[in-house]
């Protein structure tokens, strides 16, 4: 089978690549807005950029009116957000916040998480997730066309709080975090089944 995007939907287009890269990674973003109200959100296009200077991105598309969405506006206005990774006993939290709650609304009382303040950025990190990157917004970009415009945010991590319990010599032990992953649909994994290889050695 061959498939080009450009004879694809909008909806094939999203269903052919979330099922061709998978799994991604799950950046649970928190953040706050000029009013004061937290807002936390899932999001799976996500993944580390740059290792030095730490840098990460993850998109955003708008709603189907073309309205921004909630994480978008409050980076936009204060420049600062957290990832907070997603392990298994966040899960259900997480999907909780997907739903399209108003500005106005506290999601972290809707979701029943835990709001902890951040040493850099305004914005909370969230008490469950065992990893959260500070980070300030370095750029946006837009791509695509009205109303579904999706936006790249593109942050330099600023500080990483990690659990001591998911820590081992000095480093974080991913084969405790059982990490969640996405896959396409409405289906997701977990980190468990994990194997290593040792790299080639360059001539």
């Amino acid at each position: 089978m061959i498939i080009n995007p450009e004879n694809l939907s909008s909806a094939d287009c999203h269903r052919v690549i979330t099922a061709a890269v998978a799994p991604r990674p799950i950046a649970f973003v928190s953040t706050i807005s000029t009013d004061g109200i937290y807002n936390c959100a899932p999001y799976s296009f996500f993944n580390a950029l740059v290792s030095q200077p730490m840098i990460i991105g993850f998109s955003t598309v708008r709603k189907r009116n073309g309205e921004k969405k909630d994480t978008l506006v409050n980076i936009e206005e204060t420049q600062q957000f957290v990832v907070n990774i997603v392990v298994e006993g966040l899960s259900e939290a997480m999907n909780l916040s997907s739903k399209g709650y108003p500005i106005t609304v506290d999601e972290f009382e809707e979701t029943g998480l835990t709001p902890v303040p951040c040493d850099i950025v305004s914005a909370p990190r969230i008490k469950e997730s065992p990893v959260s990157l500070e980070c300030r917004c370095r750029q946006i970009i837009e791509f695509g066309i009205m109303p579904r415009i999706t936006s790249f945010i593109i942050g330099d991590v600023l500080l990483i709080h990690v659990d001591d319990n998911y820590v081992r010599d000095g480093a974080i032990d991913y084969s405790r975090l059982d990490a969640v992953g996405r896959l396409g649909g409405n289906a997701y994994c977990i980190v468990r089944d994990i194997f290593e290889m040792d790299r080639p050695r360059e001539d």
